[in-house]
């Protein structure tokens, strides 16, 4: 059998690619990777013959291990190689890390029609597609035609539901450019819901020369990660999987809990220490989490956002335990910046439900509104350096609290009003 992977970065070389890794029957399922939009990762694993050096980094010392499941890494641009693994009856699943925005999501959760209306109107008239959805509806266009059968999605970005979340644009696109298509996914596809859970900053040339120190392998793309990692997944593979759970994977009926459980605490979380951080001069998580009142700031966002978390309280206080640890592992060099890229996408998933529920429940909350301003603050240029493709509408009205909000499905006086006391003074 055979794994394809969409999005060939750090993570998936950390998280789903180690998992599989470490599966007794990993020799029974290698992954075709295969970069999300540039080709650098798979020109240098190519040459590499797919291997690749993990640094597990704790915060002592690195542990180097050498992971061979990626067998063969492809460019975004190879539309021939996509269409070819996904017809292959061998193909028993594809797994997903492409970041939030790349899902071409509306605000209600559809697909967005206007972004992918460049991407229809290109498949419509013969050319490849270039959009997730695009890609994911011509791969089993053609998996469909060769009688490739039954098959598994499984989407591992940051995104709730994420299965369902999945299935929505992939059917609206379809429904756009191949109607035809849309019985056959809906009888033959799999949509997996997962949470996962592994912090993975970029490789710096200090990494390469550690990697290279450690195992004597001249690595041109090593990845570093900490030691903790979770997975957890829910839904049907029908072509069926490695053993996962070799590696800790869990396999539940519902995903729900656990997935708010880190959306909200560890990734909004993050999103705080990213623009409220870096707006006071840190660079990166353990920097930040040091500072006393970034500390508290982040415990008072905490004790909101558990209210929405459907979890036992003592199960709760142990993961924030656990977080705190991991946001003070030094030797992550996990920087703010690479966390604050897309927060237009990030902050309606991870603060705005908790605002949401906060506001009915008669509280305006402090903690979420820090994060809401100091997004503000970032769209207006301070912190972090903006990188964000989907925030051109929220920088044009940055300079209007209520309407920033309104953008985000937010308003009322008392909210707009904490918010504007929040903000950097114009």
């Amino acid at each position: 059998m055979q794994i394809v992977h969409l999005g060939l970065g750090n993570f998936f070389r950390a998280h789903q690619a180690w998992y599989t890794s470490v599966a007794p029957d990993a020799a029974d399922w290698p992954i075709a990777a295969f970069t999300g939009r540039s080709p650098a990762a798979a020109r240098q694993l190519a040459a590499q013959h797919g291997r690749y050096t993990l640094l597990v980094r704790g915060p002592e010392r690195d542990e180097a291990q050498i992971i061979g499941a990626v067998r063969a890494a492809y460019a975004a641009n190879d539309h021939q190689a996509w269409r070819d693994h996904l017809a292959a009856p061998r193909t028993a699943l594809v797994t997903l890390t492409v970041t939030e925005a790349a899902y071409l999501r509306a605000p209600g959760g559809g697909l967005d029609e206007a972004k992918a209306a460049a991407d229809v109107a290109a498949w419509l008239r013969g050319d490849p597609a270039q959009t997730v959805p695009g890609r994911l509806m011509a791969g089993l266009a053609e998996r469909r035609l060769f009688g490739g059968g039954p098959i598994a999605i499984v989407p591992c970005d940051n995104l709730p539901d994420n299965g369902a979340a999945t299935a929505r644009v992939l059917l609206d696109f379809t429904s756009l450019a191949e109607p035809a298509l849309v019985p056959w996914i809906r009888d033959n596809v799999s949509f997996v819901t997962t949470m996962v859970d592994r912090i993975t900053p970029r490789t710096t040339p200090e990494d390469v020369r550690t990697a290279a120190a450690l195992t004597g392998f001249d690595d041109a793309a090593p990845v570093v990660t900490e030691p903790f990692t979770e997975w957890v997944l829910g839904g049907v593979f029908p072509a069926g999987r490695p053993a996962w759970e070799a590696g800790g994977a869990r396999f539940v009926s519902d995903v729900t809990a656990h997935e708010q459980r880190k959306l909200l605490l560890l990734n909004g979380g993050h999103s705080l220490l990213a623009y409220a951080g870096s707006a006071r001069g840190h660079t990166t998580v353990a920097e930040a989490v040091a500072d006393r009142e970034c500390r508290a700031w982040l415990e008072q966002w905490w004790d909101e956002a558990a209210r929405y978390v459907p979890l036992p309280p003592a199960e709760i206080a142990a993961y924030r335990a656990a977080l705190l640890t991991r946001f003070g592992n030094a030797r992550i060099r996990h920087t703010l910046a690479q966390i604050a890229a897309d927060g237009s996408q990030k902050i309606p998933i991870r603060v705005v439900p908790v605002v949401r529920g906060e506001l009915r429940a008669g509280r305006v909350p402090a903690g979420a509104i820090r994060i809401l301003a100091a997004w503000i603050d970032h769209l207006r240029g301070i912190g972090a350096p903006l990188d964000d493709a989907g925030a051109g509408p929220f920088v044009a009205r940055a300079n209007d609290v209520r309407e920033v909000l309104g953008l985000l499905g937010l308003g009322g006086d008392a909210l707009v009003s904490a918010v504007e006391k929040s903000v950097e003074p114009r």
